[in-house]
């Protein structure tokens, strides 16, 4: 049987090379200690057979929410190749150097930005973190910017990984893989 994690790789290489906008984008929801759900997109920026990462501040809601229930849901859907995969796991942080490492890909505005930004907070106004900003970026003369400890990558370990491609008439064809202590186990659902 085809390693799920495989063909996600297959199909995400295949949207980019189709080249749809933000192939990368992923809708991520996440819920609250109540249940009430929230969704948002994230930047998919690593996946392979330990699961899908993203990175975030986790003081933000999803973070807050993450924390609270690690349970989580995400879906991407690539239109011009008819194809949608809906992931749902469990979430865990990855390893500091792993953060660290991303982190230091990143260009030097948007981490000044991720340092500055208590990310879903509410702000007084755009010109005065604007100017937070600056002075920010003038404090550290051009030298490195240190990641905050509360910047970091998550990673959905997936429970379930659910391959939709569009048919005609609505005749899609949907194929769950579940993990099993033995592998993943497929099922074949109806549109």
């Amino acid at each position: 049987m085809e390693d799920p994690i495989a063909r996600f790789r297959r199909w995400y290489a295949e949207a980019e090379e189709e080249g749809v906008a933000q192939h990368d984008a992923m809708a991520l929801a996440t819920s609250d200690r109540r249940g009430r759900p929230s969704v948002r997109l994230v930047l998919l920026k690593q996946a392979d057979r330990r699961g899908f990462v993203f990175y975030t501040n986790a003081r933000s809601r999803k973070g807050g929410e993450i924390a609270t229930n690690p349970h989580v849901a995400a879906v991407f859907y690539w239109h011009q190749t008819g194809r949608q995969v809906r992931i749902e796991g469990s979430v865990d942080e990855v390893a500091r150097e792993e953060a660290d490492a991303y982190w230091a890909t990143r260009p030097r505005e948007s981490n000044l930005g991720a340092v500055l930004s208590e990310q879903s907070a509410p702000m007084s106004s755009t010109r005065a973190f604007l100017a937070a900003y600056r002075a920010l970026e003038r404090s550290l003369r051009g030298g490195p910017v240190p990641r905050p400890r509360h910047w970091t990558g998550f990673r959905i370990v997936p429970s379930s990984i659910e391959f939709w491609t569009r048919g005609d008439y609505r005749l899609h064809r949907r194929e769950l893989f579940t993990r099993m202590r033995a592998g993943w186990r497929r099922t074949l659902l109806q549109p």
